[in-house]
Order: C-alpha cells, then sequence, then structure tokens
C-alpha cells in the first residue's frame, strides 16, 4: 500500500487561547509521521471552525498563510461539535487516503495517531482511539462518563466504550459514511454502522492545554440523549412493557376495588385516590415526553435541512480535489 495521504480534522469553537499552542503540535506530528514513512509530503490539518465569537478563524487563516500544511474551512454558524466534525471530513474525504478527527484542546495524545495509521495500512478501514483510564477525571466525571457508555449500550446504541471522536476513517469508509443523511448527529454511534475493517488503540487523555471545555455536563446530557433517540428505539419500547405492566396492575386493582366494595370492607379515603393520580398523571407526562422527542427528531430529519454550511475556506480550499 501506498504511503497515504493524511487530514487530520480538528472542530474549532472559541479556541483562540488553545490554537496557537497545539496548532505547532498538529504540525510537528505530521512532520513526524512522513519522516517514518506513515503518512505522505501533502498531507494536511484541516481547522473547522464553528461559528466562533472569538479571533479562531483569524488565526486558522493566518496559519494558513504562513504554513501550506494548514487548512480551514469556516461554517457559516455555530451548528455543533458533531456536525463541525463532519463537515470536516466530507470536506476532505476527497482530498486524501484517510482522516483523523481530533480535538483543539490538546488532551487527546497525537502519538496514538502512529498506531492508527500502522493499523490503516494493515488493512483497517476504521480505527478508534480510546482512553485507556481515566485517572485524570474527577470522581464525578468519571462514574457519569463511564455510566454513560453503558448507558447507551444498555439502550441499544453500538458504541465503542470510552471513545469520543478522536478516530481515523479511510476514504472509503467516509464515501460510505456520506450516505448516512441523519440530522441528528452522534458519530460515535454511527460510524460503527458503517462497517469495515475496524480496530482501537489505547492511549493515555492529557489536561486541556489551554482555555476551558465547551462541553460541560449539561451538553453531555444533551449529547447522550440524542445518541440514545437518534439510535435506538428501545426506549419507545420500554414505555410499551412498562405501559404493559402498569394497565395489569391497574386490572387487578380494579378488581379488588370492586371485591372489597362488594364485600362490604371498602373504607372511604382520599390518599390512596391521591396517590394513584399522581402517579398516572406522571407517568403520562413522562411518556409523551420521550415519545414526542422521538417525533421531534421526526419532524427535524423531513426537513431535510443541510446538515452544515461552509461560509469561508482558506486559499488552497478554495481548490478544488
Amino acid at each position: 500500500m501506498k504511503t497515504p495521504t493524511l487530514y487530520i480534522v480538528v472542530p474549532c469553537y472559541n479556541e483562540e487561547e488553545v490554537l496557537p499552542v497545539t496548532s505547532g503540535l498538529f504540525a510537528e506530528k505530521l512532520a513526524d509521521l512522513e519522516k517514518k514513512g506513515l503518512c505522505a509530503p501533502d498531507s494536511r490539518v484541516l481547522f473547522v471552525n464553528d461559528g466562533s465569537t472569538d479571533r479562531t478563524w483569524e488565526i486558522v487563516t493566518e496559519l494558513s498563510r504562513r504554513d501550506p500544511r494548514f487548512q480551514g474551512i469556516a461554517q457559516s454558524r455555530n451548528r455543533g461539535h458533531q456536525n463541525a466534525v463532519l463537515a470536516g471530513l466530507m470536506e476532505a474525504r476527497n482530498r486524501c487516503d484517510v482522516t483523523i478527527s481530533i480535538d483543539c484542546d490538546g488532551q487527546d495524545d497525537l502519538n496514538a495517531m502512529d498506531d492508527m495509521l500502522r493499523a490503516y495500512l494493515d488493512g483497517c478501514d476504521v480505527v478508534y482511539g480510546v482512553r485507556a483510564r481515566r485517572d485524570t477525571d474527577t470522581v464525578f466525571k468519571r462514574v457519569t462518563a463511564q455510566g454513560f457508555y453503558r448507558f447507551l449500550r444498555w439502550m441499544g446504541a453500538e458504541v465503542v466504550y470510552n471513545h469520543a471522536d478522536y478516530r481515523l476513517m479511510s476514504a472509503r469508509a467516509l464515501n460510505a459514511f456520506a450516505d448516512f443523511h441523519e440530522v441528528n448527529l452522534f458519530l460515535r454511534g454511527l460510524v460503527p454502522l458503517v462497517g469495515f475493517k475496524s480496530t482501537s488503540v489505547y492511549y493515555e487523555r492529557h489536561e486541556r492545554l489551554a482555555g476551558k471545555s465547551h462541553y460541560p455536563l449539561r451538553k453531555m446530557l444533551a449529547l447522550a440523549f440524542d445518541g440514545v433517540t437518534s439510535l435506538s428505539v428501545k426506549p419507545i419500547r420500554l414505555i410499551t412493557l412498562t405501559g404493559l405492566v402498569i394497565s395489569l396492575l391497574s386490572f387487578v386493582g380494579i378488581l379488588w376495588a370492586l371485591i372489597t366494595g362488594l364485600t362490604g370492607h371498602a373504607v372511604a379515603g382520599w390518599a390512596s385516590t391521591a396517590c394513584i393520580v399522581c402517579f398516572m398523571g406522571g407517568i403520562q407526562a413522562l411518556f409523551l415526553g420521550v415519545i414526542g422527542e422521538y417525533v421531534g427528531k421526526i419532524y427535524l430529519e423531513v426537513k431535510a435541512r443541510p446538515r452544515y454550511i461552509i461560509a469561508e475556506r482558506t486559499e488552497e480550499m478554495e481548490e478544488k480535489p
């Protein structure tokens, strides 16, 4: 197999503090990979500006002017991390043999790219970067993150445990992935559905080099919920099963009420009635909310709106592949 052209896809949102630091690390890594014969000289780093409100895009364009290895595209507005990664992958797929998506914060170990590319040269089309340990996380972060992956698997979403969006995908895998038209994106659950030969590379995750995280608990919970409702109908089936169980219990309750009433053992009281009414009202509201979430996702999918819109490109990216 010939030495592959690699595009490192880096989504960026308000990363003016960390980008000057990590851009140098990406350039050094490209040079190292080229020296080892793992990527071709025309390999590039592609930054995807996700509607940043700071100087991120100005930094990207300056980097591109100084070094042809840096390229950039800018979305017309903020569309979220998953759409930014998708935009970069789709823009890169006709320009390279293989892509590696990685966050801009410097937490993911760049040296894992060596093993990813070796796995690609051995015939793998998809290579997942997986955290070996979570020793640097707080107890709360570690418990919630591990629970996140277990919950997704239990709900039927096909995800790789402790894998986020640090992954290698070949051009062949990307071309197949381009046929997935979901508007509600959860890449770490969609990519395994593409198939092809895959493997995992394990690495240690570091502290963020600069700036602050753009993924607080609120966004993590929203991502988890999107992952479940985008990839699995198990919640709907659980609702059906729970409804069936409640119906059976209600039928037993009706029989009990009739028997006690006919035998003259009924006792007047509002507590039991209030509990039943509150329980049934609450459970119905919950079920309607989950069903409504699915209906909302159907609503968004049938609109078939574009998942990303590129507003600007750096000079080299303007050239057609």
